[in-house]
């Protein structure tokens, strides 16, 4: 006789499967190549962003920023590797990736004929989001515009609106490329404190700007592109204890000090230069890690320390020292397919059932049924996802049952 089947603990089988991208990043370049004819765009791409992580994204114009973030959101594919986003395959699960990510797009436009409001209740509608227009716009400071058309907002109000767009639906990963433009200095610290708060939340956010001040006030990590490779990722501070100009740092002592000690500050390990300014000020090059060492070495030459500050290698310093090499620039590569215009009847979702399709703009520029080709591609995709994950989920349920 045979006796029961056993009990198949359902929340153990889900964290199974869950375990299966609990050690991936939210996003993940694996050696990324995208080649438009003769000229590499991007080289070589592997890049790790976190969970919850604020990642800043810099480069010189043409270096492959927007090349990277088309291929994340799938709008040209790569020539090699591949590109993972909150756990799916960018290219061939783009609809799961785009139903959980928000994008703010440099050069986006606004209908003019529709209210702030109007622009917000089609972002809502078209992500099954739960929020209210009201709580959006308030979020985004636009309360008191709502009603007007956007036709008549200023630059710095059609890039809160987009912003606000952008938030809607809770989206898992935020992509902001240029967030910054057209805002005023009140504009933007609400976005920078907006984006603060949604990684906070758990949101990834992946942020491409050139204003390189509003990269330093709230990025987690940086990576910066030249010519089409990456040259450096890490925080801001490891950045500097990387080069050679960490730290600037100004000591004014109470007598003139000798040649000896000068050269026995030089001889430190992290200190770059040291330069007397004066009779009494010195002004020492050296990396962060070396600021205690040399002022404990200029007591042991015996010299009384008056006072002394600090100054830290900006961000735009370092980025200048990472990308001083623009031979291998690829600006006139870099594939145009979202920058400039991207109206709401360009970049839209269609509904089918409960899955959200991104519209290209190339699709509303192609024929009848190059349209509905391509549509169909989409449904074919998702097909696919649906019956691979449902497979997954049959061959856990069998690898519990007994034999």
């Amino acid at each position: 006789m045979v006796g029961p089947a056993p009990r198949i603990d359902l929340t153990e089988l889900f964290n199974q499967v869950t375990r299966q991208f609990d050690d991936m990043g939210a996003i993940e370049f694996d050696e990324v190549t995208k080649q438009f004819g003769s000229v590499t765009a991007l080289s070589n791409l592997s890049l790790t962003i976190n969970e919850g992580e604020i990642f800043g994204f810099l480069g010189p114009n043409g270096a492959g920023k927007s090349t990277t973030i088309n291929l994340l959101l799938d709008f040209v594919r790569p020539t090699s590797g591949t590109v993972t986003a909150l756990g799916h395959d960018a290219h061939t699960e783009t609809v799961a990736v785009r139903r959980q990510t928000g994008v703010l797009p440099e050069g986006f436009d606004v209908y003019d004929r529709l209210s702030g409001q109007a622009h917000i209740e089609f972002a809502i509608e078209s992500k099954d989001g739960n929020e209210t227009p009201a709580e959006v716009l308030d979020r985004v400071g636009l309360s008191d515009a709502a009603d007007r058309l956007a036709g008549g907002y200023s630059k710095g109000m059609k890039q809160r609106l987009a912003l606000g767009m952008a938030l809607v639906g809770d989206p898992d990963l935020l992509v902001l490329d240029e967030p910054a433009t057209g805002l005023d200095p009140s504009g933007a610290h609400d976005m920078r404190q907006i984006v603060l708060d949604e990684a906070a939340s758990g949101t990834t956010v992946f942020f491409s700007s050139h204003v390189l001040e509003q990269v330093e006030a709230v990025c987690d990590r940086v990576g910066i592109l030249r010519g089409g490779e990456l040259v450096a990722v890490d925080s801001i501070d490891g950045l500097r204890a990387a080069t050679e100009t960490g730290t600037t740092l100004s000591v004014s002592v109470e007598s003139s000090p000798p040649e000896v000690a000068l050269e026995s500050v030089r001889s430190l390990d992290g200190v770059s230069s040291v330069t007397q300014v004066d009779n009494r000020t010195l002004t020492i090059n050296c990396t962060s890690s070396a600021k205690t060492t040399v002022l404990s070495e200029l007591d042991e030459c015996n010299l009384t320390i008056a006072d002394f500050e600090t100054e830290e290698t900006s961000l735009e310093d370092l980025f200048l020292q990472y990308t001083n090499d623009t031979s291998n620039s690829t600006d006139s590569a870099e594939a145009p397919a979202w920058r400039g215009r991207l109206l709401l009847a360009k970049i839209s979702v269609m509904r089918f059932g409960h899955a959200g399709f991104m519209v290209q703009p190339s699709f509303l520029h192609s024929s009848l049924v190059e349209q509905q080709r391509s549509f169909l591609g989409h449904l074919e995709r998702n097909r696919s996802r649906i019956c691979s994950v449902f497979s997954w989920t049959l061959a856990l349920l069998a690898s519990h049952s007994p034999a």
